[in-house]
C-alpha cells in the first residue's frame, strides 16, 4: 500500500466509529454527545473534543446544515484548521543548519534521523550526524549504521561521554567539512528524569554559544500508539526546550488519529513529519488535508 492507504487503514477504527454516528443522524444533543465521545476515544482529549463539537454545532446552525455529508465536510474543515502547520524555511541559513532530535526511548528517534538524512541527501544536501545519545547502549553504533546507509558523515565519542561535548565536536566538524545540515541524536530522556532534562538544556546552551543561529530545529519524536502519554511527554519537553516541530511515528500501528490534533492544538507546535512504516522512505511531510481525509474520508 502507498503512504496514504496505510495511514487510512490505520485510522479505520476512528473513521468507522464516526461514520456509525453521523449516518442518518438528526443533529440534536444526542448526536453531538455521541460524536464528542467518539472524538475523545480517538485521542483528541476532552478539551479539544468539546471545542471541536462547539464549533461544529455553531457551524451546522449558522449554515443550516441538514445532510450528513455537509456535516462531515464542516468537521473536516475544523480539523484541518487545527492542524495547520507553518512550513520549514525553504532556504537554509548560514551553514550548518542544526536539527536537534529529542524524545523518549522507543519512539523511533534514531530511525527518524536516518530517514530525514536520506531525504536531505536526496535533495543534494551534505549531511553530518552527531551521536549525542551516549546514554543508551548501542545507540552510537545504530546511528553509525544509518550514516553509512545514507552516505552521511558521522561524529561520535565513547559511550557515556558528555553529550554536550559530542554536540560541540559535531558542530565543529560540520563547519570544517562545510556540511549543510547537522542532525544531533540525543538520549531517550524520560520526561520525569530531571537530570536528563538538564543535560538537554546544557546541549542547547553549548550549541548556541558555538553557533548563535542554532539549533534551527528542535524536533520532538512521539509514538502515535502511546496516545495521551505522547501529549504529556510533549508538554514537558516543550517546557524545557523550545520545540519547533513534531514528528509522529507509528501512525500505521494506531487505531486512533486524534493524537496529532491534540498535540498541535495543545502545544501550538506544527507537525513536520509523520511515519507510517519502517522503510527508509516511509517518513513523509505532514499534510493536514490528507491526514483528515484519512480519518474521515468516504464516511458518507
Amino acid at each position: 500500500m502507498d503512504i496514504f492507504s496505510r495511514l487510512k487503514s490505520g485510522l479505520s477504527k476512528t473513521r468507522l466509529q464516526i461514520s456509525s454516528i453521523i449516518k442518518g443522524a438528526e443533529f440534536d444533543d444526542t448526536f453531538f454527545d455521541s460524536l464528542e465521545e467518539a472524538l475523545i476515544a480517538a485521542d483528541l482529549g476532552l478539551d479539544l473534543s468539546v471545542d471541536v463539537i462547539d464549533r461544529l454545532r455553531e457551524d451546522i446552525s449558522q449554515k443550516g446544515i441538514t445532510e450528513a455529508a455537509d456535516a462531515i465536510e464542516s468537521l473536516k474543515e475544523i480539523l484541518v484548521s487545527d492542524l495547520h502547520a507553518e512550513k520549514v524555511p525553504e532556504e537554509f541559513p548560514p551553514k550548518p543548519w542544526v536539527i536537534l532530535i529529542v524524545g523518549v526511548n522507543g519512539v523511533g528517534k534514531t530511525t527518524t534521523i536516518g530517514k530525514i538524512s536520506n531525504e536531505l541527501r536526496n535533495n543534494g544536501k551534505k549531511v553530518i550526524l552527531g551521536a549525542a545519545d551516549t546514554f543508551r547502549a548501542g545507540a552510537i553504533e545504530q546511528l553509525r549504521i544509518w550514516a553509512q546507509r545514507t552516505g552521511c558523515d558521522f561524529v561520535s565519542q565513547h559511550e557515556r561521554a558528555d553529550a554536550a561535548s559530542v554536540s560541540f565536536d559535531s558542530i565543529e566538524a560540520a563547519k570544517s567539512r562545510s556540511s549543510d545540515v547537522l542532525i544531533l541524536d540525543t538520549a531517550g530522556r524520560l520526561h520525569n528524569k530531571v537530570n536528563l532534562m538538564k543535560e538537554l538544556e546544557k546541549i542547547v546552551r553549548v550549541i548556541k554559544k558555538n553557533t548563535p543561529h542554532a539549533p534551527n530545529e528542535i524536533l520532538l519524536v512521539v509514538d502515535a500508539t502511546t496516545g495521551q502519554n505522547a501529549i504529556k511527554q510533549a508538554q514537558v519537553f516543550n517546557d524545557i526546550v523550545p520545540l519547533t516541530g513534531l514528528v509522529i511515528t507509528k501512525l500505521d500501528g494506531t487505531a486512533k488519529g486524534g493524537v496529532a490534533l491534540a498535540l498541535t492544538k495543545k502545544l501550538g507546535v506544527p507537525i513536520r513529519k509523520i511515519g507510517v512504516g519502517e522503510g527508509i522512505d516511509d517518513l513523509q511531510d505532514f499534510d493536514p488535508h490528507a491526514y483528515v481525509e484519512a480519518m474521515l474520508g468516504d464516511i458518507v
